[in-house]
């Protein structure tokens, strides 16, 4: 996808991806990846996300990156957020209290900016891409994270012959194929429902470093 494309979607406010609300399996499966609840969550293609806000509460620092300086403009003031202005050689963006949000583009992310992550949420950014760029983010995912960070990662899956993306359809033998190498996959739920008029599934993974 081109970087004009998502900055035109948030300029028009086409931002049908945006959950109004913090997303249900993210509560329901966060406590799978097992963590102690002060780890810093590396949040990709973050948009404009409430689940940041979530993770916050639970005790977690959050290093957001998305490409719309837009979109984080409007969560810090739709949220009421006190933010200072990211000083960084590659991006722009906001500081706050346990909170770092990047703009700029993903693949410019490096293990520097991620040497404090230590769990990965993705409800947005896989599914944002199209097939010839999955493979780049899910190599670029698996450079710049430390041994051991565990993902929680959820998919959306549809017969993308019926319905042109974004979200993209993405199915559980492609997140396989993505992930395998690095991870144990367990797939912990799966909800279908019609979007659209098409059937769709969303699928929710927990991805568990291989030892």
């Amino acid at each position: 996808m081109e970087a004009d494309f998502w900055h035109q979607m948030w300029r028009s406010g086409r931002v049908g991806f945006h959950q109004p609300d913090v997303n249900a399996f993210l509560k329901k499966h966060w406590k799978k990846l097992n963590l102690s609840g002060h780890e810093q969550v590396f949040v990709p293609l973050c948009g404009k996300s409430l689940d940041m806000l979530w993770l916050n509460q639970q005790g977690h620092t959050v290093l957001g990156v998305e490409l719309s300086e837009k979109a984080l403009q409007e969560f810090v003031t739709e949220n009421g957020l006190q933010a200072t202005t990211l000083k960084h050689p590659r991006f722009s963006g906001f500081e706050m209290d346990k909170m770092s949000l990047l703009s700029g583009d993903f693949f410019d992310v490096s293990v520097k900016e991620c040497r404090e992550v230590k769990a990965v949420y993705d409800r947005a950014a896989l599914v944002a891409l199209p097939p010839e760029m999955r493979q780049q983010y899910a190599s670029h995912l698996k450079a710049v994270l430390a041994p051991g960070v565990p993902i929680l990662l959820i998919a959306m899956d549809y017969d993308q012959s019926l319905q042109s993306g974004p979200p993209f359809a993405v199915s559980a033998l492609e997140v396989k194929a993505l992930f395998e190498d690095r991870f144990n996959i367990e797939k912990v739920e799966s909800d279908t429902f019609e979007r659209k008029g098409v059937q769709t599934t969303e699928n929710v993974f927990v991805l568990i470093p291989k030892t």
